[in-house]
């Protein structure tokens, strides 16, 4: 599980420098706000293939895509800095967003496989590794830009071929449980999309709701405060922050859920979420930008766990549907979200953004409504 959650930190400190970077590339390119929102689809597009990917994963394993997916995100990302065009862009963030749908789709999976009877507690773990890399990526990428300016970022790519070296050397002899389990029956697909369609339904309903927030957070605050005329610098701490609080909620979050259970810890983060979104929004201060943080990403490993928690013989399309869903409905919140900066401003954005979080609350009471088994099946060997 340690492992696993140092693929996730590998992997995602390359998939995190993109916001802090956006000033840059904004005026190097000449690029509005509509078109940044199209940068980070651009990275999420692949993973409207998730459902095709979860299948291939069930058939042909997983180690393999976990191990080389922290390099090959390195390789296109660390160019980011050279592209001469936004076509050059898009397709190394087309690349990068291949490379992070390859990786997130059998990742929880496994996750699941060694957690045994705390899954929440597993998906804890592996969030907080993605979580710190959103909070170490932006200060990495603003140390590198310091040290060699925007277009010496590749000399980080070293340290995604380094975390894929160490990932074969620990993941090489791992072996799926799923192989042991029962065989797939024709039609295992459509029978699990039709029989969780209600659970898949809400749960894209929750992540619309959270995203808008999440979106004009994690992405365009780098922009919004040098707007207002703080140094890339303050921008890239403040982003670190609320990444930061972000990786101590999620680390609870999860451990939580196997106590008190998924419904109540969804409540208790969505309501939060709310208070403090407004109070950041009226404030602009970072002390409730931390407390948000601790309770906007609390969701993530809980709805992951609520995900795997559901008895099906297919666990690795389950979390595939997740992410399809999850990648697919922020796309959506990230082009609103840069179209309303483009025609109403950031500040009206953000207050948009804080009313919609609202709808965050039932929707965490129907999207644990489906029960799953108390404890997930144990596997030979």
């Amino acid at each position: 599980m340690f492992v696993l959650s140092i693929a996730h930190l590998a992997h995602d400190t390359f998939s995190a420098i993109l916001a802090p970077l956006l000033p840059l590339l904004i005026a190097k390119l000449g690029m509005s706000l509509s078109v940044t929102a199209f940068l980070d689809i651009t990275r999420r597009i692949p993973a409207l293939f998730n459902p095709f990917l979860g299948v291939l994963v069930e058939r042909t394993g997983s180690k393999y895509i976990v191990i080389f997916t922290p390099a090959i995100t390195a390789l296109s990302m660390g160019f980011v800095g050279l592209a001469n065009s936004t076509v050059i862009l898009f397709i190394l963030l087309f690349v990068a967003g291949v490379s992070a749908a390859l990786f997130h789709v059998p990742s929880p999976v496994m996750v699941k496989n060694v957690a045994g009877n705390r899954v929440g507690t597993g998906m804890s773990f592996f969030m907080v590794g993605g979580e710190l890399a959103r909070t170490l990526g932006p200060m990495l990428v603003i140390a590198a830009v310091s040290a060699w300016g925007l277009e010496g970022i590749y000399r980080l790519i070293p340290l995604g071929l380094l975390a894929s070296l160490v990932l074969y050397l620990k993941l090489r002899n791992y072996q799926s449980p799923q192989h042991l389990s029962k065989p797939k029956e024709k039609g295992d697909t459509r029978k699990i999309l039709k029989q969780h369609r209600f659970f898949f339904i809400a749960l894209a309903g929750f992540i619309l709701f959270q995203a808008v927030a999440k979106s004009a957070l994690t992405l365009y605050l780098p922009v919004y405060l040098t707007g207002q005329g703080s140094s890339l610098w303050y921008a890239g701490i403040s982003l670190s922050v609320l990444q930061f609080f972000g990786v101590v909620g999620t680390f609870c979050a999860g451990n939580l859920s196997d106590r008190i259970g998924r419904r109540k810890t969804l409540l208790l983060s969505s309501v939060a979420t709310v208070l403090f979104m407004g109070l950041f929004v009226w404030s602009n201060n970072i002390i409730p930008l931390a407390v948000l943080g601790l309770f906007l990403l609390a969701s993530g490993p809980v709805l992951l766990a609520k995900t795997q928690d559901i008895a099906t013989n297919m666990p690795t399309f389950m979390n595939s549907m997740y992410m399809f869903i999850n990648f697919g409905v922020s796309s959506v919140a990230v082009f609103a979200v840069g179209l309303l900066g483009d025609k109403l401003g950031l500040q009206t954005t953000y207050i948009i953004a804080a009313f919609f979080c609202l709808g965050t609350i039932p929707l965490a009471w129907l999207v644990t409504l489906e029960q799953g088994q108390e404890t997930p099946p144990e596997f030979p060997g």
